[in-house]
């Protein structure tokens, strides 16, 4: 019988790279507690059988029993999908599935006692479109949560941009003293209450060099350096600002265990090129762990048995280990 806190994972676009790698992840790592999946049962099978793997499924409804749960397999709850064939180009049709699918997951997560929540890349141009810039927008606007961040992770390193998915020309005008203290403020919890740890903290400027021609009225002194002053407060091992083009050099980094950044590319492009495929996507502030693998739906690549698992089986063993 099943004594321990199950994971539960949402399969994502159900065209996507993401059934590979779950399989592949549940051949390559013996995970501890029992996994629950949503998606299409048949949609799975199908693509199981195209890409050649025989791995066991649980099938279990939404109001299951504990200790119905099985390690040994994948237990699957069915999210209806209407397809033709195992792999086909992401669309909208996908949209209402994806709905269901998170819908479900939000309820659960109210009414078990799972450990956490893992999913699947989404297709932002077709689900999201334009109301959510990504899933830790979606989900922080389900659960009514108003501070939340999106914190790439590694144990050695990790990532926070202030702002996300935006278009360059907009990211200054989201940018505030208010935001970067409560992203220092949410990074300090996470690591005592998850690794018991004081994190060291780097904060990035925005312009190169942490400067602009605009001089007294850049962003770094209008807006950093009097948060990192009233982020000192409380919160003693915090610095910056620091230019991201020599912040990332071997000899820096290494000083620090999280890094802030104002926006997306300026701090997810040196992590992805440091540890590829090693690192996660945690959403900080829901009522429950969201982790996502840290890449994208890649469809050019799904069916063709070529992705690389590593980063949901990172996601698997971190919420495996507690």
């Amino acid at each position: 019988m099943n004594t321990k806190k199950p994971i539960l994972i949402v399969a994502g676009e159900p065209f996507s790279i993401f059934s590979e790698i779950l399989f592949k992840s549940f051949v390559k790592y013996k995970v501890k507690r029992p996994l629950v999946v949503l998606a299409s049962i048949k949609l799975f099978k199908s693509q199981m059988n195209y890409l050649k793997y025989n791995i066991p499924f649980n099938k279990i409804d939404k109001n299951f029993d504990m200790s119905e749960l099985e390690i040994n397999k994948i237990n699957i709850i069915n999210v209806d999908f209407i397809f033709s064939k195992p792999f086909k180009k992401i669309s909208k049709a996908s949209n209402l599935y994806n709905k269901k699918s998170f819908e479900m997951a939000l309820n659960l997560l109210k009414e078990k006692n799972f450990l956490g929540l893992i999913n699947g890349p989404i297709s932002k141009k077709h689900f999201l479109k334009r109301d959510f810039l990504g899933i830790t927008e979606y989900l922080a606007k389900k659960t009514n949560t108003k501070n939340f961040a999106m914190l790439i992770y590694n144990k050695k390193l990790s990532v926070s941009p202030i702002t996300t998915h935006l278009p360059f020309k907009n990211i200054g005008k989201y940018i505030s003293q208010r935001k970067i203290i409560k992203h220092s403020q949410l990074i300090k919890k996470f690591y005592k209450r998850n690794l018991n740890k004081n994190p060291k903290i780097a904060i990035t400027g925005l312009n190169p060099h942490c400067e602009s021609i605009d001089g007294k009225n850049s962003e770094e002194n209008k807006i950093i350096i009097p948060a990192i002053k009233m982020i000192k407060k409380n919160i003693s091992n915090i610095s910056g600002p620091y230019p991201a083009d020599s912040l990332f050099m071997k000899d820096n980094i290494k000083k620090f265990d999280a890094v802030i950044g104002m926006y997306h590319d300026q701090v997810l492009t040196p992590i992805k090129s440091i540890y590829n495929f090693d690192a996660i996507n945690i959403t900080l502030g829901l009522p429950f762990i969201r982790i996502s693998p840290d890449h994208g739906t890649n469809g050019q690549m799904a069916g063709k048995n070529k992705s690389n698992p590593q980063s949901l089986i990172s996601a698997i063993k971190f919420l495996d280990k507690n």
